[in-house]
């Protein structure tokens, strides 16, 4: 199934690719492919810069943020209701016959990383996943652990346009779901529903990780993504940190766009074993 099974999904090909369900394959052939997981309550059109970097390069691009009622509320209580939308972006590939190209993973803050947490799942545990050609991914203000607050900020501003009855009550329903399943009985509850952070840090990949990442990010500790890529250093897989030092959460393009998009491009150049751009 294409975009009709997964809502909300775009799909960027380059001039003379072939489209969903045909069996042409064009110029393009042997391009990576980028996939972009957006934060939660991220809007397209801010997606779509971060495309226009890959895009620009020659690759194909899919971008694609998962609801924030998922994100916030569904994964809290231990619902994986990710995992489908995580399935359904892998078959794109397929859909789209890009399926024997590498494959770069661009992953936003905590949003996207549960989503890139099932996808993982998905490429180790089911065919035909596993003979997808992973390249390496980039982690942009993430990944980040039980910060109530930082997570709070983040719905607050999900739900900023809200009705202020509806959104308090939803920040009130989410902080005390999250303290209880997600810090008091996580030692109990991560038995039946891991943390996201916890399944990354043992996670079998071992291709190429880039963290990007600041210090004056309110919403994900710096220190938590600094144990993240450490970590699995130590477990053989090539890391690359960068701090920003004072750009905001996933603002480090805004702040620094010509050294973002840089990091980004010598990133996949390097990953596929072509010369960087």
């Amino acid at each position: 199934m294409g975009t009709r099974g997964l809502r909300d999904a775009v799909v960027e090909l380059q001039p003379g690719q072939a489209r969903e369900g045909s069996t042409d394959r064009g110029p393009a052939e042997g391009q990576p492919v980028v996939i972009l997981l957006g934060w939660a309550g991220c809007q397209d059109k801010y997606l779509a810069k971060y495309s226009a970097v890959y895009s620009q390069k020659g690759c194909t691009v899919i971008r694609y943020t998962a609801p924030w009622r998922m994100v916030f509320f569904s994964e809290t209580f231990g619902i994986r209701s990710l995992q489908t939308p995580a399935r359904r972006l892998l078959e794109l590939l397929f859909d789209y016959r890009v399926e024997n190209r590498p494959v770069l993973f661009h992953v936003f803050s905590n949003g996207g990383v549960m989503l890139y947490r099932y996808i993982l799942e998905a490429l180790h545990t089911h065919t035909p996943f596993q003979s997808l050609r992973v390249a390496g991914t980039i982690f942009d203000s993430a990944p980040g652990r039980r910060n109530l607050q930082g997570a709070l900020r983040a719905l607050a501003t999900v739900l900023a346009s809200m009705n202020v009855l509806l959104k308090y009550l939803l920040l009130f329903t989410f902080a005390t779901t999250a303290v209880v399943l997600r810090v008091l009985l996580y030692p109990l509850t991560r038995f039946l529903h891991e943390s996201h952070y916890d399944a990354l840090l043992k996670a079998p990949s071992r291709w190429p990780e880039l963290y990007l990442y600041s210090k004056a990010d309110l919403i994900i500790k710096a220190s938590e993504i600094e144990l993240m890529a450490s970590a699995r250093e130590q477990l053989g897989v090539p890391v690359k940190a960068v701090d920003f030092s004072d750009s905001p959460h996933v603002s480090h393009m805004r702040v620094y766009p010509t050294y973002y998009r840089s990091l980004c491009t010598t990133f996949l150049a390097d990953c596929v074993g072509a010369s960087p751009p």
